[in-house]
């Protein structure tokens, strides 16, 4: 990087956002953040960031954000199990990826770092941890969340393939860690096991990485991936069980141990979300949240590993930083 070189981020603002600028602000480069006028500015609170505001569907914010940019960091997403409007995710999350590489190639930028995740790939009826060969289809994805991320996907990879976009795709796990602020849907099972909110659970396992290494692992893409490749970003393979009871025993509190069939719990989760239609606050369970608990979202990061020097730390040293962080915001009360 120049002096006068940009490395532009969307969703700077966000849990992963916020730590792939921290990151590029470690390495002495300028960094730009578009960032929607509604999103909280808490995480970039005191950084040298030149701030740009605006969606990234909007294509007089990203003529402004993308000039004198060499590197471009496409982190932001709607990351939301529900919605009021499910299809509002899908846009946002495709037409809004669509609208940013296209702008990226029009200014030139010299390389892109796409943000995917796990998502996107299929793990219903793998005997073993999955690896970036098990694409999912849209018509397989669970959710809008799942499918938005799919479509944008194979909107990044169709662009590389005929217009030469010069894009990296990374695939994040479940990052976990500090300045989780909204919180993401697992930064609530954190504060709600935490404040022992959270009595009983499913048999269901999930892939749990420290946001920071995520974050690491965006640079080692940028400087030693394959353009059109993908790679899984991810940590360890945990069962939800194990999950609470480490949380329990990092917050001093008794584990749940009651497993729960997920069976009487739809006619839960339908009420959940008839609430939330009325009240516009997302469901702490959610139907798409039960059926995607049907399955063990385990990945392997090998190629990460070997391709890209990719060396996450333990999934407990994130846990820890984001209970520490969640008591100090005050969300452990």
């Amino acid at each position: 990087m120049t002096v006068n070189d940009y490395a532009l981020v969307t969703g700077a603002s966000g849990f992963l956002g916020s730590a792939v600028v921290r990151q590029a602000l470690a390495r002495g480069w300028r960094v730009r953040a578009l960032v929607r006028a509604t999103s909280p500015r808490a995480n970039l609170d005191g950084l040298p960031v030149e701030v740009i505001e605006g969606d990234m569907r909007d294509p007089s914010a990203l003529t402004s954000a993308m000039r004198g940019v060499r590197y471009l960091f496409h982190v932001a997403a709607d990351y939301r199990l529900w919605a009021p409007d499910p299809e509002e995710i899908v846009r946002t999350n495709v037409d809004g990826t669509m609208a940013v590489m296209e702008a990226a190639q029009e200014a030139g930028v010299e390389r892109v770092v796409y943000t995917s995740s796990v998502a996107t790939l299929r793990v219903a009826g793998a005997s073993a941890p999955v690896d970036e060969t098990a694409a999912m289809t849209p018509h397989e994805a669970i959710g809008a969340y799942k499918r938005s991320k799919v479509l944008a996907e194979r909107v990044v990879e169709r662009m590389v393939a005929e217009r030469g976009l010069p894009a990296v795709i990374v695939n994040p796990s479940t990052p976990i860690g500090p300045r989780d602020v909204r919180p993401t849907p697992t930064g609530r099972i954190i504060v709600e096991a935490a404040t022992g909110k959270i009595p009983a659970f499913v048999e269901t396992g999930l892939n749990l990485v420290h946001v920071d290494d995520v974050a690491a692992g965006h640079f080692q893409a940028l400087e030693r991936g394959r353009i059109g490749e993908r790679y899984i970003l991810g940590g360890d393979d945990v069962m939800l069980q194990q999950m609470l009871r480490d949380i329990a025993d990092l917050c001093g509190r008794r584990p749940p141990t009651v497993q729960l069939p997920r069976w009487p719990l739809y006619p839960l989760a339908h009420a959940a979300e008839a609430v939330a239609r009325i009240t516009r606050k997302e469901p702490f369970v959610t139907v798409d949240g039960l059926h995607m608990s049907k399955y063990r979202m385990f990945f392997r990061s090998d190629k990460a590993r070997q391709e890209l020097g990719y060396q996450p730390r333990p999934y407990i040293d994130g846990l820890r930083d984001a209970l520490d962080w969640f008591r100090e915001a005050g969300y452990l009360r």
